[in-house]
């Protein structure tokens, strides 16, 4: 059963671009964002009442708060990125990430980083550049095509700061009532400007749009606990090499739904970061699981 948990998990991280981009043909970035919240934070109220039979919700840590500030800001700007852009771009959302809690781990932490840490991060970088360059002029690189690169950056940030809050949390929360809390509030945090909005539905309502509404927000909700429940039982190779072959997964959907061009420069780009990640996984210290949430947290 756990290896079908690393599968679920792994499957639904590489749907997320393809969703996102279904959903836009309905509703705006902002919609889509507040319901990845608001349907995660719902899966997530079920399955807390079903296992222990209660929610434990807090909201006086300030840990808390960042990390719900990172995780909006991480959904916020890859929905932008995703509805300009094409659905295989949050690929670069993972790699940002990486680096980002190599170098806040090393200042923050006080972490020693190795020269297998470093090469991974430089791999990261180099696969980022590859695939945001994409083999563009310049003059378009400097348009929607660096636009969009911009934004994943931004989302991989967020994303490591919601990580970085996680480490510190675990320490008096379990992950199931933090991962709610933090939802709940980055939740009411999205859904701010919202009543603001003149135009939230851009498009047809259709039961597709809906659907992979719904779907993200079980993303959100349960996929961290399935590759949580895979990394207990399944041998630690086949969880980084699986775990980080969503963004090869991601590129074949978006090939297959939406037809979206896979250039030579994608190609390598991504394997230059793959690669980076494999690296880190292997090369790191086992016991210290912030490695490994790394790659499972960029994709929620």
């Amino acid at each position: 059963m756990s290896y079908v948990y690393l599968f679920l998990a792994t499957l639904a991280w590489s749907f997320v671009g393809v969703l996102v981009k279904t959903a836009s043909t309905m509703v705006d970035s902002s919609i889509i964002t507040l319901c990845r919240f608001f349907f995660g934070v719902v899966v997530l109220a079920i399955y807390l009442l079903m296992k222990d039979g209660r929610i434990q919700f807090r909201a006086r840590m300030k840990w808390l708060w960042f990390g719900a500030a990172g995780k909006s800001a991480n959904y916020v700007f890859e929905n932008i990125a995703l509805m300009i852009g094409y659905s295989y771009g949050n690929i670069l959302v993972q790699p940002v990430q990486t680096v980002v809690l190599l170098i806040s781990g090393s200042i923050i932490f006080k972490e020693k980083v190795t020269k297998a840490g470093w090469l991974s991060a430089a791999l990261c970088v180099i696969g980022v550049i590859v695939v945001g360059w994409n083999g563009v002029p310049l003059d378009e690189l400097l348009g929607s095509s660096g636009l969009t690169t911009l934004l994943f950056t931004l989302a991989g940030i967020g994303a490591a700061i919601h990580v970085l809050s996680q480490r510190m949390l675990v320490k008096t929360m379990d992950n199931g009532n933090m991962n709610f809390s933090v939802f709940l509030l980055a939740t009411l945090m999205v859904s701010i400007p919202v009543p603001f909005q003149i135009h939230g539905f851009t498009g047809p309502i259709t039961f597709g749009a809906w659907g992979a509404l719904i779907l993200l927000g079980i993303i959100t909700g349960l996929s961290f606990f399935w590759f949580a429940e895979a990394m207990r039982r399944v041998p630690f190779a086949v969880v980084a090499i699986v775990g980080n072959s969503s963004v090869l997964f991601s590129i074949l959907w978006a090939y297959i739904f939406f037809r979206d061009p896979i250039t030579s420069y994608i190609i390598v780009g991504t394997l230059i970061f793959v690669a980076g990640f494999l690296l880190l996984n292997f090369s790191g210290p086992r016991k210290k699981p912030v490695k490994q949430e790394s790659s499972a947290e960029a994709a929620l």
